[in-house]
């Protein structure tokens, strides 16, 4: 049962961790596919996709098998079943979107973190412990020590109060572009110079408080200088960037082959 999450050990040792956001392919495989390509971990994304828990359990298997962290991206930070049901499936961590209050943190530690420090419902027969019988206490520390908390910091708000966000439990952060862009009044303008401003902002604030920051980008060109300024929780691409844009690429290729003809 007992397994080390090795996204939370890297962020840890201070190592950059690498992953990928899965939108759309339900099939178990894929979790396979991206522990073959190398990702350290990978993210499920129920908040803007139509996932089920039963093909979240079934990702989770696969990426056991494959080495991979599976983390969930939960649809809303509200609610404690829906903060602690997709750990209850076996997910080794949770990206919590929208976070914004110190109040919304206590209440996602509350709800994903067993005694001393949360509240989490008790089901120790399940994914996580393999259906072992188990000793309560062996679990509730094991997975207190595993479990990775990934804070989705989207608006100007939640930048303005970072201090404020990261409590005993809270294990990185994540800004989220595209969101912050609309909280700041430039909708989906990311380059914008106040968006930029903001970010610099967050990843100045979490370097100062030790926290592992990060940012999910389409390209590792994208990336660079966000690397470059300390951040070390890295995704890049999706499942449907890699098979439309890798898609289109092939075939503007064969169709410039067929016109040389």
């Amino acid at each position: 049962m007992v397994r080390e999450n090795k996204t939370k050990k890297l962020l840890k040792e201070g190592k950059h961790a690498i992953g990928i956001m899965v939108s759309e392919i339900r099939t178990p495989g894929i979790a396979q596919m991206f522990a073959t390509a190398g990702f350290d971990f990978f993210v499920i994304d129920t908040e803007h996709s139509p996932f089920s828990l039963e093909t979240v359990q079934d990702m989770v298997w696969a990426a056991r098998a494959g080495g991979i962290t599976p983390i969930v991206r939960v649809p809303t930070r509200y609610g404690h079943h829906n903060l602690s049901r997709p750990l209850d499936s076996g997910a080794e961590g949770l990206l919590v979107p929208q976070v914004e209050t110190r109040e919304e943190v206590e209440q996602i530690i509350k709800a994903t973190k067993y005694y001393p420090l949360g509240e989490r419902g008790m089901a120790l027969r399940r994914t996580p412990t393999d259906f072992a019988s188990v000793r309560g206490e062996e679990v509730t520390k094991w997975a207190n020590e595993n479990t990775l908390i990934i804070l989705q910091i989207e608006s100007k708000e939640a930048i303005d109060h970072l201090e404020e966000l990261i409590l005993p439990g809270v294990d990185a952060c994540l800004i989220g572009p595209n969101d912050l862009s609309q909280s700041l009044g430039v909708p989906g303008n990311t380059k914008h110079p106040l968006v930029q401003e903001y970010v610099d902002k967050f990843v100045e604030k979490c370097l100062k408080l030790n926290v592992p920051c990060g940012i999910h980008l389409p390209t590792p060109e994208a990336l660079q200088p966000w690397i470059e300024k300390g951040m070390k929780l890295l995704m890049c691409s999706s499942d449907i960037n890699l098979i439309v844009d890798n898609g289109k690429k092939i075939v503007d290729a064969l169709k410039q082959m067929i016109q040389r003809r």
